[in-house]
């Protein structure tokens, strides 16, 4: 086995749809990582390791780690993780990076999470963290996908947070949940960049986090730009950040 791994035991798995999932997982206690970074996780096959980037939904404090994915019927890992029950083996990876940090963002008063599909995952573990809500002054996550079902978290957002016992008053302060569907009649309908077509941001006091489909971050990162923000990076703080290595082929 290679090195740069630990073995992890899976406690859950939760089957949103057909489509999607998530796995929690046993945490290594020397695994550090800032919320909303991204880490190596997957599975020993045949002997190797069959390794995906993905973000953790946990946050950085919990004792276990929570991973939320895409189920794809022909894909090399997706097909065979989708299949993990509790007690079975994952590997994660034992270094934590990624650009989705609030660290990276410039000062300013409202905090914008923008996430299709599984590109929610990091912000699940960034509206966990107390300092989103010392950073900002309100925070708003727009969650994009083609149908309700895939509104995995939800319940999530409109039940469990508000009530959560350490941060549930400064969530019902500071945050706002926005889901939205393309593909059927709901409270909320159409894409996220048309969204933003009708209500452009102000680089003034929004700040943008940016996860989802290639296109979707390319797409939104260009209307941004053309707004007048600015993109950061680990190196230099921005008006906008998205995940380079979830954009890159």
């Amino acid at each position: 086995m290679a090195t740069g791994f630990t073995t992890q035991r899976v406690l859950s798995v939760q089957h949103w749809s057909d489509r999607l999932f998530s796995i929690v997982c046993t945490r290594d206690s020397g695994f550090r990582f800032q919320n909303g970074q991204f880490v190596m996780m997957g599975l020993e096959v045949e002997g190797r390791p069959l390794m995906r980037a993905y973000s953790m939904a946990s946050a950085n404090y919990d004792d276990t780690l929570e991973f939320y994915s895409i189920k794809l019927p022909d894909g090399p890992l997706t097909s065979r993780l989708q299949k993990v029950t509790p007690g079975d083996n994952v590997l994660v990876g034992t270094k934590a990076v990624g650009t989705l940090t609030i660290a990276n963002l410039r000062p300013g008063r409202h905090l914008w999470m923008l996430a299709t599909g599984t590109g929610l995952a990091p912000f699940l573990s960034m509206v966990k963290d107390p300092e989103t809500y010392e950073r900002f002054e309100h925070i708003t996550v727009v969650h994009g996908c083609r149908n309700v079902c895939d509104l995995s978290f939800s319940k999530f957002f409109e039940e469990q947070l508000p009530n959560d016992e350490y941060l549930g008053e400064l969530v019902k302060e500071k945050l706002t949940y926005h889901p939205t569907v393309t593909r059927e009649p709901f409270r909320n309908q159409g894409r996220i960049t048309d969204m933003l077509r009708a209500k452009p941001l102000d680089p003034e006091t929004d700040r943008v986090v940016i996860c989802g489909s290639h296109e979707m971050i390319k797409e939104t990162a260009s209307l941004l730009e053309g707004f007048g923000f600015q993109e950061g990076d680990s190196h230099e703080q921005g008006d906008f950040l998205i995940e380079k290595a979830f954009v890159s082929k």
